[in-house]
């Protein structure tokens, strides 16, 4: 059965790999399964073909026969379930990498995407007021991370799909210098997007958008 997911028409970052369907394409990519992709404007996604995939109106969906799927991270963990390479065969290991996968989603994403909506949504005063409240939430997350990090290339062990949504999550504050504030954690997403599936994931999302029409 052919794998079909959903992504933006034209992304809102440019192509640079901060979609969701990021994650799915990579995970898809380090467990070697072909997948095709449907995209969607924005008003497509919100119409009720796309609401019975997905209820909150969003990318990525996931289609797989009878099965259809949302939520980046329910994705992920499908697909990590279903093929080897993204969870440890032994059975605390794999506990293990499952939590990782929650805590990039639940614990270090969250003041991130916060960050990012302020941005975008507040007025400049009320942003500048509410930015080093927030950065301060980052800060201490990522102070978390690097202390338990420490100097291994990965979060527990081999790679795992824990380490794939820390490294999208992780990705979400390139730019804006707090990241570079903590050189493990730099050379951790930099490790990450130098896996070969990371840069054909990253490839094929790119050339969505520079396939789009200009609007």
């Amino acid at each position: 059965m052919t794998i079909t997911i959903t992504a933006f028409e034209r992304s809102p970052d440019g192509g640079q790999g901060m979609a969701r369907d990021m994650r799915v394409r990579w995970a898809l990519e380090e467990v070697g399964q072909p997948y095709g992709v449907r995209l969607l404007s924005f008003k497509a996604m919100k119409e009720p073909a796309h609401l019975a995939l997905h209820p909150f109106g969003q990318i990525p969906t996931y289609q797989e026969g009878d099965l259809a799927l949302f939520e980046s991270g329910a994705i992920v963990f499908h697909i990590a379930e279903r093929h080897a390479g993204l969870l440890p065969d032994d059975a605390n290991a794999r506990a293990r990498a499952i939590t990782w996968m929650f805590a990039a989603l639940n614990t270090v994403e969250p003041p991130i995407v916060d960050r990012e909506v302020a941005e975008y949504l507040e007025d400049e005063t009320c942003y500048e007021q509410r930015l080093p409240f927030i950065d301060e939430r980052i800060r201490k997350r990522l102070g978390e991370l690097s202390g338990r990090l420490g100097n291994a290339d990965w979060l527990d062990g081999a790679f795992s799909a824990g380490d794939l949504l820390m490294v999208t999550v992780l990705r979400r504050l390139e730019g804006s210098g707090i990241l570079e504030e903590y050189p493990n954690l730099s050379a951790y997403v930099a490790r990450g997007k130098a896996r070969p599936a990371y840069k054909r994931a990253f490839v094929a999302q790119l050339a969505v958008f520079t396939a789009a029409p200009t609007a």
